[in-house]
């Protein structure tokens, strides 16, 4: 039974459980509010946005997480003010803003790939946090969730109805700035879990899985942050005996019980919606 306890042996194992778990968690909380909305693509783009950041922090020797949210800032402002200030689509907006900040960081790697660390990015690496790192997660994680927890009603109606959050007196415009920031300062934080190519996995999969489970919202917050938290936790408590990427079983795990439920979920289910479908029919 020792083989069970070994991770918790090792300090480095430690670090990437927890704040694995505590960026899992945040992220899945603010991907209920991108499948109320419908914005589940707008993570991807943040997520590829952010490598001129990353880029340029590790050419200039700064901390990733600086780099990084200086340049996932300003995309997450310029997608809102597209929004709202053209007649552009929002898939149209998301293209643009994605492969020009994503062209930019390819540009700026390739002016001196020696400096720069283009798997960390790409696949991310919890393995090898360094300490000052752990603690801009953990500054960002902690924060973003205090802020969550005090604004989730706000938010909840600036998303599911705009108009009516405006009648009652909310500042709509704030608030979406807010919830940019956090989504923008938690995608840097999972860009060293999972790495920019799979962070869109951590800050939707958790939600959509949820979002089979419940109706209503609150519960759909504290499933998805039940499931972000878990599958993070024990992906990389797995990839010690695996011996295997730890973004990838990360996402792995996500996927899976995604899958399970969209099969077996009670009432949203694959099987319960053609037993329904069946019942209809007779």
């Amino acid at each position: 039974m020792s083989w069970l306890l070994e991770p918790f042996g090792y300090y480095y194992m430690l670090n990437a459980m927890w704040v694995s778990a505590l960026v899992g968690g945040v992220c899945a909380f603010l991907s209920c509010y991108l499948m109320l909305k419908g914005w589940s693509l707008i993570g991807d783009a943040l997520s590829h946005s952010i490598v001129p950041g990353v880029a340029g922090a590790y050419m200039l020797g700064l901390p990733f997480a600086l780099g990084a949210f200086l340049s996932g800032g300003p995309a997450a402002g310029s997608m809102l003010f597209l929004q709202q200030r053209s007649r552009l689509k929002e898939d149209a907006i998301i293209g643009l803003i994605f492969s020009s900040f994503f062209g930019i960081g390819l540009f700026m790697v390739s002016l001196n790939p020696t400096s720069v660390n283009i798997q960390t990015i790409i696949l991310g690496n919890i393995l090898a946090i360094a300490p000052e790192d752990i603690i801009q997660l953990a500054a960002i994680g902690f924060i973003s969730m205090a802020i969550l927890l005090l604004k989730w009603k706000d938010l909840m109606v600036t998303f599911f109805d705009e108009h009516h959050a405006r009648s009652i007196g909310l500042n709509t415009r704030g608030l979406k700035l807010l919830f940019f920031t956090l989504l923008a300062a938690c995608t840097v934080a999972a860009l060293q879990t999972v790495g920019a190519f799979l962070v869109i996995c951590p800050v939707v999969t958790p939600g959509a899985t949820a979002w089979l489970l419940t109706d209503r919202f609150p519960r759909l917050l504290a499933i998805a942050v039940a499931i972000g938290s878990l599958t993070s936790f024990f992906g990389a408590r797995l990839s010690y005996y695996l011996d295997g990427a730890t973004g990838g079983i990360i996402v792995v795990a996500q996927t899976l019980l995604f899958l399970i439920t969209f099969i077996f979920a009670p009432k949203h289910g694959l099987l319960a919606s053609r037993r329904r479908a069946g019942e209809a029919a007779c």
